[in-house]
């Protein structure tokens, strides 16, 4: 395959036109471009890392090349909330973006009705925070709009979880969430939207350069693979969720740059012939989604991970080939006896996850070589699987300790499988291998939950850091073992609404 060296500006729309930009850095981030370029200072600078959401906007796509769940499709587009900070400029290309500044023009001039149910609810105090609650509200109410649905607080709570305020305590701006449905409705008109991105739909694929710097962003599996196999030394990227910090913290340059997510066959999510296959260009959100619809245990994981803007950006393919320690989708896909698809060139092979990871952020990924796809086996439906993750804040934060499990009892009630997958126990995710030995064959009772937490001990030998100590870490690690066996003992099983904080919200 000829690889093209034509280079074109970057196209999206903002602002009610096409926006074409030449000239900035590949990795020049959306918040930057937006205050600094555009005059557009709405959005505001907080931590400039994705956590605390002031730089929050919305980033549109067309709904047919999207692979959105329905709720969050509207009038023909796909709108999520993203983070500024973390989108580098080129990512945007063909995508439409939507800030505060544009509530005016929706509402008419008037204040929209997210903006005046948060006059009216008092859920602005000092206000740096308030264009991003703005921005993720309106996001949230245009998409229940679309739906006729009205979510509940706990909805509303989820929606907001990437977004944080120092001052009202949260209460005014979830009053402010659910009093926004009951004001007169102003609705975003995408008609011009969708026409605007059908004609930048029509541009050949991206490949950006400035100042010796080049972004190419291949739309078909085989460009992808034949640029990569090409240019090794390039970095693909994907949702910029950790490779953004690269440059916002530790200015770093990024010379050549690859993008996975204009690839539509690394987008999809297939679900048959025993096995659920998510595309490793699939957004976390989506991703999450899907194998919460199959194993629903894991729902609350999936609500945990990171936040919603984080999850809209972020892959899960970007999250398991990053290879963190304490990253969370890992240890449930072990657990589960995840397989990764990996190609390089026109090579293709499969490689269980839990043969990936070598050493600490070290992977089996051979230079031009990424990750096609995750292939998750249904498995035994009598199986019980669980994900836990324990952290100093209960939205929007790193792990101090994340576990996957897998359960299955036989007819007489002893251990015939068992997965015990642990994050933040190692230089990698790893299975308890002495643990897991401890249980198959036996009764599934107190006596063997113990064998198998003495056993545990010998797994790992955690280190001490700013998340959790080690004693800390080996102490809740056999805790999660004595919380599995608490929600899946033969006799009076706790029930979910006993143990966990989100099914107690959301009832």
């Amino acid at each position: 395959m000829s690889l093209s060296t034509d280079t074109r500006p970057i196209r999206f729309f903002h602002r009610g036109q096409i926006a074409e930009v030449e000239g900035a850095a590949t990795t020049r981030s959306l918040l930057d471009w937006l205050r600094v370029d555009a005059r557009c200072t709405g959005t505001k600078e907080g931590c400039n890392e994705g956590d605390c959401g002031a730089c929050t906007v919305i980033v549109a796509e067309l709904a047919e090349r999207a692979t959105a769940a329905p709720g969050t499709l509207v009038g023909g587009l796909s709108i999520r909330t993203v983070n500024a900070c973390l989108q580098f400029l080129p990512t945007l290309d063909g995508k439409a973006v939507l800030t505060v500044e544009d509530l005016k023009t929706i509402a008419g001039g008037a204040l929209h009705p997210v903006q005046q149910a948060l006059v009216d609810c008092h859920g602005s105090q000092c206000g740096f925070c308030t264009p991003g609650f703005t921005t993720s509200l309106t996001a949230c109410y245009e998409r229940h709009c679309e739906a006729g649905t009205t979510p509940s607080r706990q909805q509303l709570a989820d929606e907001l979880s990437g977004n944080l305020c120092r001052c009202t305590g949260y209460r005014p701006i979830l009053d402010a969430g659910q009093r926004m449905f009951e004001l007169p409705t102003a609705r975003l008109d995408t008609a011009p939207i969708v026409a605007a991105l059908k004609t930048l739909s029509e541009q050949p694929p991206l490949h950006y350069a400035a100042d010796g710097q080049q972004f190419f962003a291949p739309r078909s599996l085989d460009e992808l693979a034949t640029r990569f196999a090409a240019e090794p030394q390039a970095r693909l990227v994907a949702g910029m969720t950790d490779m953004g910090l690269w440059v916002t913290k530790q200015f770093r340059e990024l010379p050549l740059l690859i993008s996975t997510t204009e690839v539509d066959e690394l987008r999809r999510i297939e679900d048959g012939d025993g096995v659920l296959r998510i595309g490793a260009a699939t957004p976390l959100e989506d991703a999450w989604r899907a194998i919460a619809a199959r194993w629903p245990a894991l729902e609350e994981m999936g609500l945990r991970f990171a936040s919603l803007p984080v999850r809209h950006a972020g892959t899960m393919g970007g999250n398991v080939a990053n290879g963190s320690p304490i990253g969370d989708s890992a240890p449930a896909l072990m657990a589960l006896d995840a397989a990764l698809v990996l190609r390089r060139g026109e090579r293709v092979r499969r490689l269980a996850l839990d043969g990936f990871y070598l050493d600490y952020m070290k992977n089996a990924l051979e230079p031009g070589e990424f990750v096609q796809a995750i292939e998750i086996p249904h498995g035994d439906a009598a199986t019980t699987v669980r994900g836990y993750k324990l952290s100093k804040r209960y939205d929007c934060d790193i792990s101090g300790l994340c576990a996957g499990f897998a359960l299955r009892l036989d007819a007489q009630g002893s251990v015939a499988h068992v997965r015990l997958a642990f994050g933040g126990m190692a230089a990698t995710v790893r299975r308890a291998r002495s643990a897991e030995a401890a249980l198959p064959g036996q009764p599934w009772t107190e006596a063997t939950l113990e064998a198998a937490v003495t056993a545990l001990a010998a797994d790992f030998k955690p280190l001490t850091d700013l998340r959790a100590s080690s004693g800390y870490r080996q102490r809740t690690a056999a805790n999660l073992l004595r919380r599995l066996w608490l929600e899946t003992r033969v006799e009076a099983p706790l029930p979910a609404a006993a143990i966990s904080v989100w099914h107690r919200a959301a009832a």
